[in-house]
């Protein structure tokens, strides 16, 4: 058996790991209940033991809900499974069975399937029952009782699952909050379009730099590169194929450069790159390569051949400044690149 989130509280689209942990969680209890099957006609309890069937078939129609994307009545079979076999079970030979064990399976779906306010109302209402099966079977003798050494082993096998599927969910918690996490911070740092660094990762990363570069001063070189006639691309081609453009550019730009170096889209059809440990030499080699290359590169767009041109500014960071002075140096070499033609490297020292 196994408890699941409130019914009606995901959307198949919105998560679809938790679609995924539920049917795996019917295949699971569904095995389960099998087996309890046969252990309850060997321990001469048939009402129990037909209980299991019964509740096989609820995850088999529970499985078959969530194939077909009807996440109310897969919720509402696997919570009506649980609640009513929890009962019975410990109706049936009592409390020391351990099949209140289940019950508590709701408390961290509730908390993670709905909101705060909605949740704790219906852990309240799990708590009352919880609470009231327990006083129950203090005036109430199991209907059905078995044998204290059977007892202890169908405690012993219901605390095991349980435990087991705990362990299972804390672990699939971290692993799903651990991708949130690494997803987050993917689409706070990389942009969304080219997956290059975004502007402000960018400045983080070349603060980090030039953090290093004032303890141990060294070469650091700045290049600000700009497609040439974007509008123009768009304009004749659609921002489809801006699009396709933007990204092609970037993966170009980005295979190209060396490990030590990092690349981001700072803004519209522009691009800036950090070059640690590069003097203006090697930065202007560098970016002529980078240049030539995009020259011959050829971008399909809807079976039209497109090809661009890059302007690139290049400046050389001087010790102590503040990082957007650099910035701007290198904005004003592009300037003069494009104003001498554009599809050219353009080098300021100062």
């Amino acid at each position: 058996m196994q408890a699941m989130h409130s019914k009606g509280a995901y959307k198949r689209d919105a998560r679809p790991e938790f679609w995924q942990l539920a049917m795996r969680c019917c295949v699971l209890a569904g095995s389960i209940d099998i087996a309890f099957f046969f252990i309850f006609l060997a321990l001469d309890s048939p009402i129990l033991a037909w209980v299991n069937v019964i509740s096989v078939a609820m995850y088999i129609g529970a499985y078959r809900a969530f194939i077909h994307r009807r996440n109310r009545i897969g919720f509402a079979l696997i919570q009506t499974e649980v609640l009513v076999h929890a009962g019975l079970g410990t109706l049936l030979i009592g409390w020391d069975s351990g099949f209140h064990y289940y019950l508590l399976m709701f408390i961290p779906a509730l908390f993670v399937s709905t909101r705060a306010r909605i949740a704790w109302i219906l852990a309240g209402h799990l708590w009352i029952y919880y609470a009231g099966l327990y006083v129950l079977m203090w005036y109430v003798k199991p209907l059905q009782p078995i044998p204290s050494n059977a007892l202890l082993g169908v405690n012993i096998f219901n605390l095991t699952v349980v435990f087991c599927m705990f362990s299972y969910l804390a672990l699939f918690y971290v692993i799903t909050v651990s991708r949130a996490h690494t997803s987050l911070s993917r689409m706070a740092t990389t942009d969304s379009l080219t997956g290059l660094f975004n502007r402000r990762q960018m400045v983080a990363l070349t603060e980090k730099v030039l953090a290093r570069h004032h303890r141990h001063p060294s070469n650091l070189t700045l290049m600000l590169m700009d497609i040439d006639h974007f509008k123009q691309i768009n304009d004749a081609y659609g921002h489809d194929a801006g699009d396709r453009v933007l990204i092609a550019v970037s993966q170009h730009l980005q295979s190209s450069m060396r490990e030590q170096d990092f690349m981001g889209r700072w803004g519209g059809e522009e691009f800036l790159g950090v070059l640690p440990d590069t003097d203006l030499e090697q930065a202007a080699e560098i970016a002529e390569r980078l240049r030539k290359a995009i020259q011959v590169l050829q971008i399909d767009s809807d079976g039209k051949q497109v090809q661009v041109t890059l302007s690139i500014g290049i400046t050389q960071y001087h010790a102590d400044e503040v990082l957007s002075n650099a910035i701007a140096r290198a904005d004003y070499a592009l300037y003069k690149g494009k104003s001498s033609g554009r599809n050219r490297v353009e080098a300021i020292q100062a």
